[in-house]
Parts: C-alpha cells; structure tokens; sequence
C-alpha cells in the first residue's frame, strides 16, 4: 500500500484526503504516514469499523488527524465530506450496487485538479501451496472456485476495467498500473493469521459446494488447536494482484 501510494501522480501533497470504504483504516493510517500534513475524512457504512478506526487512531497519537463519517455511498444524498484533494478508494469500488452514480459523486466531491486513486484486488489472496494440503491438493483453489459463482451473482463489479467508467464520469485517467503481491511467509504470525482469517470468512459461502472431505479438511487448517492448523505451516505465502486506477478531475 505504501508503494501504489508513493506512485501516485499528485501535483503537490494533499491536506484533505478522504477514504471511502475505509473499513478499519489501512489505507487511512498509510495515506496519514505518507502525508504528515495531511487530514483523512474515514467514510464506511459499518459504524464498528468506524469505533475501530478511531482506537487505532488514538492509540496511534492521530486522532486529531481523522474525521470518521457513517454513510452508505449507494444513497442518493451524501454528508458533507469537503473538497479533499485526494479520494482514496481500496477495494471498496466493487461493493457499490450504483458505481455510475457513486463516480459521478466522487467527482463532483473532489477539489478541481484533485485525484481519484482506485485500488482493486484482481481476486481474493492465495496463501497455501498448489499441492497443499497434503490429504486434500489443491484445496484452496476449490474453495475459491466455489465462492466465486455466489460473487458473480452479488458483487458483479469485481474484476471491471474502472478506465472506462471514469472517464465517462468526466475524469482523466491518468495512468493504470498492476502491482503483483508475492509475500513469503517464512513461519511468520501474521501471514498465518491473514491466512487464517481470510480462510475462515469464505468457509461459510465455500462450505455447501465442497465435498464432505474437502470441508474436513479446510476445519482442520483452520483450527488452531489442530497439529495442521494453518497457523503451524512453514510453507505460506500471500499471494495477489492489485490494480491501480489514478484519475484526474479537471
């Protein structure tokens, strides 16, 4: 994240940001970092992401820095959010039912000359090995195989080409640029609980298209008082794609 935002082509540093979709403020504490001058108006619709974000943020000492803001981008009036110089959008764009409607939004939003950065994951994380786990290869990719048809039916928009909707919103894009996720885990903790995590929250969509031995298998990953649990593999990495939209409001 620190690397899409140093790459961004900002025409000076921006001192009002907003971050849509913020969930519990990864994009929000890395554009504060990056911009110490900075102030992140944090928009989400769930109010506990949002108390979420604000401990971390006083616990990080930038409290004074954030401004959260409740809101469901899909309703047809927004809550006054400025004119930020910087709209920031990561893996947020895709949950919209009306993405014409939220861009065009965004656009009247954004300071004159501002920048619309949206950041897409191309698919959801891969962590374990082709061959793992040793009872069940290739496990993983049937759990992903399974979600991905409940996906097609609810959050159509993931995996768009974003060009093409921003331009008719009125922005130029700027550049486009796909950054490739390789991150080895090397028996380290938080891999293992991204790993964990990730795999936990799609066991309930995955769960009635596996097979029984499947779904014994991908229990026994994720228990952690298993002697397989996830958490005890040496063998994990994080793997993904993320693409980068940078569009300019004339």
């Amino acid at each position: 994240m620190a690397s899409i935002i140093a790459w961004l082509p900002l025409k000076a540093e921006p001192r009002h940001i907003v971050d849509l979709g913020c969930g519990t403020g990864a994009g929000t504490f890395a554009l504060l970092e990056r911009f110490p001058e900075a102030h992140v108006t944090a928009v989400d619709t769930s109010t506990g992401h949002l108390q979420r974000l604000r401990e971390k943020a006083c616990a990080r000492g930038v409290e004074e820095r954030v401004h959260t803001v409740q809101a469901d981008l899909d309703a047809a009036d927004w809550p006054d959010l400025g004119a930020p110089d910087l709209v920031w959008a990561s893996a947020s764009m895709h949950h919209m039912a009306h993405p014409d409607r939220v861009l065009a939004g965004v656009h009247d939003l954004l300071a004159p000359g501002g920048l619309f950065a949206v950041v897409e994951l191309d698919g959801f994380p891969r962590f374990l090995p082709a061959d793992a786990p040793e009872n069940r290869p290739g496990l993983e990719e049937r759990c992903h195989r399974a979600t991905g048809a409940l996906h097609a039916g609810h959050v159509t928009h993931r995996g768009a080409d974003w060009g093409p909707m921003l331009a008719a919103a009125g922005f130029t894009v700027e550049d486009v640029r796909t950054i490739t996720v390789n991150i080895e885990g090397d028996r380290s903790e938080a891999v293992g609980r991204y790993a964990q995590r990730s795999l936990q929250h799609i066991r309930g969509a995955a769960a009635p298209a596996l097979s029984p031995e499947d779904l014994a298998a991908l229990d026994e990953l994720l228990d952690t008082d298993s002697p397989h649990s996830i958490l005890r593999r040496a063998d994990l990495a994080v793997r993904s794609e993320r693409t980068v939209w940078a569009a300019r409001r004339a």
